[in-house]
């Protein structure tokens, strides 16, 4: 790979990291009031201050005045600067600083690409106006800019390369810092050597590859691409008029003849799920059945072929609110598909999957049960360590609370039946009787391994402040549906005797029916893996299959709304 090709993606990671440092760490996974619009970062004034760097040679105007303008930069006058301020106002002081303070947009077919590709950002569903493109297009094209003054022009060119500089980052790591979203984010980009960075900033504009450098700042991983080809195709099709909507009703069934069943063919045959030639008509018959279903598979509903309330919902959503969805999980690459390792598993939270990768393919997949809406599965990465093998369960204070002891007062065989054991402090085991369940303290409830555990025949941990794991589950039935928010925050795995082999990798040792001898020991057993596996945790509301179709998810936990909110949010460049 070339310098240039390598450029985008580097010089991002380099300079989010000095940037955008991320928030610390809280334990709560709801996403804080006000988070679409942060105060600003302000920084000590000692610590935010930015060097002023030696003055260039008189005899050149046009370095001089971008010298004045770095030198006006630093807060000598007083008043502190934000974070992020301050570190990009350290960037540019050390690019100009590097190249001795000449101007780096001099050259006019630079000067075109960074044009196009600051409207490129479109595309990305970004905001070309946040980067001040129309400002500096009216600039560079007015008629008297060729006779500017050195401080006209060296406004131009600082300008020119804040807005370069910002683009490629927000590119390549997103325009909303995640952990503003969601306190508990610990996915953080990998920092670049500074020198290299700036070498690579040069390099881009001294070989003229400023259009290429965009084009590598994007992630280079085939769903982004996708997505990107995805809102595109939806912006086309919006241009020429939303999708039809379908009245409101009872359910719509296959065998019915309904005046809304013409709305309801006109919508499948906008989204390509019918035949145009099918277009019209009231009776509900097979081939509108059977798109129907087509819909509610690329829509993650129950696939039965009536539209009955949830699959109206999602037909009635309008193209525009599709882009939105798009551009959420746009944001979210370019949040997470950066450098991820050849072998990892990632836990799809919102389409309800979990995905095992090895040298970068992915070699299983299963269904699984996550977190209901108020007892939501954290978003986060970790690292697999080991396996409990006949797992024993200790019920959690909130499970307790809310769960388990209403059941217990109803029914006093209830820990019984279900070979729940009561502990005191000491871990000794207690006599259900004498326990004052109207106000019980100082005990803990653990359930004893083997059938009806609460977590199967195995559990699968990583280290987390979240007590959250994946494991097996008796509630097999559970994986039949289509919307599967049904645990308490953990994620409840189908197959997961699977996925174990997969994660000891050693066919020898560990086959299945060594896996299976050690169950059927019924001994509680935790075994540390041959090597960690990383996981991340992840929240997508979109999908798109091998022929570039999309796929859409119900936001579960009401992620898109406060994300968009955020990406829309006009963050222009503040003057220097």
């Amino acid at each position: 790979m070339t310098m240039d090709k390598r450029f985008g993606a580097q010089v991002g990671a380099w300079l989010m990291a000095v940037a955008l440092p991320l928030c610390g760490r809280a334990q709560s996974v709801s996403p804080p009031a006000g988070a679409a619009d942060p105060p600003p970062i302000v920084a000590p004034a000692s610590s935010a201050s930015v060097a002023v760097p030696p003055p260039p040679p008189a005899s050149d105007p046009a370095a001089q005045a971008i010298y004045a303008r770095i030198v006006a930069m630093a807060p000598i006058q007083g008043g502190p600067l934000t974070r992020q301020q301050a570190a990009i106002g350290q960037v540019l002081t050390d690019f100009y600083t590097q190249r001795h303070y000449a101007p780096a947009w001099a050259d006019a077919d630079n000067v075109d690409q960074l044009f196009a590709g600051l409207a490129s950002l479109a595309g990305d569903g970004l905001l070309p106006q946040d980067y001040g493109l129309d400002a500096l297009r009216d600039t560079y094209q007015a008629p008297g800019f060729k006779d500017a003054s050195p401080a006209q022009r060296a406004d131009f060119d600082l300008l020119a390369t804040r807005a370069y500089i910002t683009a490629l980052v927000q590119l390549t790591r997103g325009k909303v810092d995640p952990a503003r979203l969601d306190p508990v984010w610990n996915i953080d980009p990998q920092a670049l050597d500074p020198q290299q960075g700036l070498a690579m900033l040069e390099t881009s504009i001294d070989e003229r590859s400023v259009g290429r450098a965009f084009d590598q700042a994007r992630p280079q991983h085939p769903l982004y691409a996708k997505l990107r080809d995805g809102l595109a195709r939806l912006r086309d099709e919006s241009s020429r008029g939303d999708w039809p909507t379908i009245p409101d009703g009872p359910s719509l069934k296959p065998g019915m003849k309904d005046p809304r069943v013409a709305a309801l063919r006109a919508r499948l045959v906008a989204g390509g799920y019918l035949d145009p030639a099918q277009a019209k008509g009231q009776h509900f018959d097979t081939p509108v059945a059977d798109a129907v279903k087509r819909f509610q598979q690329d829509h993650y509903l129950d696939v039965d072929g009536a539209v009955g309330t949830d699959t109206l919902a999602a037909m009635n959503v309008s193209i525009g609110q599709r882009i939105g969805q798009v551009r959420a999980n746009m944001e979210r690459a370019r949040w997470l598909l950066h450098a991820l390792p050849a072998t990892f598993v990632v836990v799809d939270v919102a389409g309800f999957k979990i995905t095992y990768y090895r040298d970068g393919e992915p070699v299983w997949k299963s269904r699984v049960q996550v977190g209901k809406p108020y007892r939501s599965t954290p978003i986060f990465r970790s690292q697999i360590n080991y396996v409990t093998f006949n797992p024993t369960w200790t019920i959690p204070p909130t499970i307790l609370k809310n769960d388990v002891l209403p059941k217990i007062r109803a029914n006093p065989g209830y820990l019984a039946s279900n070979r729940i054991r009561v502990l005191d402090n000491a871990g000794n085991t207690v006599a259900p009787a004498s326990v004052n369940w109207a106000n019980p303290r100082g005990i803990t409830l653990r359930q004893d391994a083997g059938p009806g555990n609460s977590l199967g025949q195995v559990v699968i941990r990583f280290p987390n402040s979240f007590a959250v794991y994946l494991h097996d589950t008796p509630h097999q039935e559970l994986f039949s549906k289509a919307k599967r928010d049904t645990s308490s925050g953990c994620i409840r795995v189908e197959h997961p005797l699977d996925l174990v082999q997969l994660l000891f990798n050693d066919d020898e040792k560990w086959s299945r029916d060594a896996i299976d001898q050690r169950i059927a020991e019924g001994k509680t057993q935790n075994v540390t893996l041959p090597a960690t596996v990383p996981i991340l945790l992840a929240y997508w509301t979109v999908d798109i299959d091998d022929q570039g179709r999309l796929a859409y998810k119900n936001d579960i936990y009401d992620r898109d709304t406060p994300l968009l909110a955020a990406l829309d949010k006009p963050q222009p460049l503040q003057a220097l």
